[in-house]
């Protein structure tokens, strides 16, 4: 039986370990927390994932990167609750002995002087198991009930937003309906990571947006009641290689569009593909509205395997479902969808492209003090900028890395 202390200093903390539980925390709680962890002598409630355990001490790796060492007494109480929990039902006693590396900690105590450890009245742990228990099915159910496309229009005031999907080749408008209830993230302008998407706003979002929702779709599946959404603004860009600079990481680009020089990001999250010449000439062949028959591993532009996996449409071809709790992020399988058929491309290394070779990716927004990264380039397209100059528009900005574990999501 959970104590009435216990009970009162989780019940304060279990949604935000609750929203831990999936790495979703917004960085900016997350230091607030570690700020809090800092300060001598204060009451502190350090959370993170369990770095090493050794003897009655859990070394914790906050949100922020920082340790913090929880120490464990003999009156502590700890109690194990299971992922996405707002409350403690069915919470259960933990021994300090069950807790792993991996699982998620969120303690409560005094800070220590130097503020690198906290002298733990309390603690809430959920496991790693439960956790990845909890993130297959919450992939699994984007891939059913989710949808994504191209914001048409958002009115705050009712709640709803008009987005363009496509599959099959066709485009139409469907609607998003929200409510108080509806969670709402936003990435990171400089950031495609679905850990650094914070919690948002609807008059956030923007035309041009993309956009991707949870929730149940109404008898004809022209409306669909979101019980999660997540956006973000991304860039499109189909061009020729300027330069290449493996010592900063970046390529520079002659913006086919706008006619002038970009210079992109490489980092360890970007994928980067070539395109053999028999799938450039196939995809290019589609983008010009031809189908070829029988072509084997390919998908019409802009369309997607939704009729066959279930999944909802990417708004410009593939399926997608956000990322829950990997870092970097990571994209999930689906029958036969382009990114599918990206991931068995040949890779790519930023030293191997060369002065004019054709490009086309999609990437993030960047800065003012930040170049706009890379999250999906491929080489080898000179077909498809030759079929289409909006060649780029085949890329889903949503595939994040090349991992095979979904992100996550986001």
């Amino acid at each position: 039986m959970i104590s009435k202390r216990t009970w009162h200093f989780a019940s304060s903390s279990v949604f935000a370990l609750a929203i831990l539980s999936v790495s979703t925390i917004s960085p900016g709680f997350a230091k607030t927390q570690a700020t809090q962890a800092a300060t001598p002598g204060s009451i502190a409630k350090p959370f993170g994932t369990v770095k090493v355990v050794n003897g009655k001490t859990i070394t914790l790796t906050t949100n922020s990167g920082t340790d913090v060492d929880v120490l464990v007494q003999d009156s502590t109480h700890m109690i194990k609750t299971a992922p996405g929990q707002k409350d403690l039902e069915g919470a259960t006693r933990i021994q300090l002995q069950e807790i792993e590396v991996g699982d998620r900690v969120l303690a409560r105590g005094t800070s220590s002087d130097d503020g690198k450890s906290v002298l733990a009245s309390s603690v809430i742990v959920m496991k790693k198991t439960d956790i990845a228990d909890k993130q297959q099915h919450e992939r699994e159910d984007w891939q059913k009930r989710g949808v994504g496309g191209l914001v048409k229009t958002i009115d705050p005031s009712t709640g709803t937003i008009a987005i363009s999907t496509s599959a099959a080749g066709a485009s139409k408008t469907l609607e998003i309906r929200t409510s108080k209830d509806t969670i709402v993230r936003r990435y990171s302008p400089d950031s495609v990571k679905f850990d650094d998407a914070k919690v948002g706003t609807l008059d956030q979002i923007k035309p041009g947006d993309q956009l991707r929702a949870r929730g149940n779709r109404n008898a004809d599946g022209s409306e669909i009641t979101a019980e999660e959404i997540v956006s973000g603004a991304f860039r499109n860009i189909a061009g020729t290689v300027i330069s290449v600079d493996p010592g900063k990481n970046t390529v520079s680009i002659l913006d086919l569009l706008t006619k002038k020089p970009v210079v992109v990001q490489i980092t360890s999250d970007s994928q980067m593909r070539k395109v053999p010449p028999f799938v450039a000439q196939r995809m290019a062949m589609r983008l010009k509205g031809v189908s070829p028959e029988g072509a084997p591993g390919s998908t019409p532009a802009g369309g997607s395997t939704q009729s066959n996996t279930g999944a909802g449409a990417s708004p410009n071809g593939g399926s997608w479902a956000p990322p829950a709790g990997n870092a970097g992020g990571t994209r999930p399988s689906g029958g036969g969808d382009l990114q599918q058929m990206l991931a068995r491309m040949p890779e790519v290394k930023l030293p191997e492209l060369q002065k004019g070779d054709a490009v086309i990716l999609v990437a993030t927004q960047g800065t003012e003090t930040s170049a706009p990264s890379a999250i999906t380039l491929l080489s080898g397209v000179e077909p498809l900028l030759t079929a289409s100059p909006s060649a780029a528009s085949v890329l889903s900005p949503w595939s994040l890395s090349s991992g095979g574990d979904m992100a996550a999501a986001q």
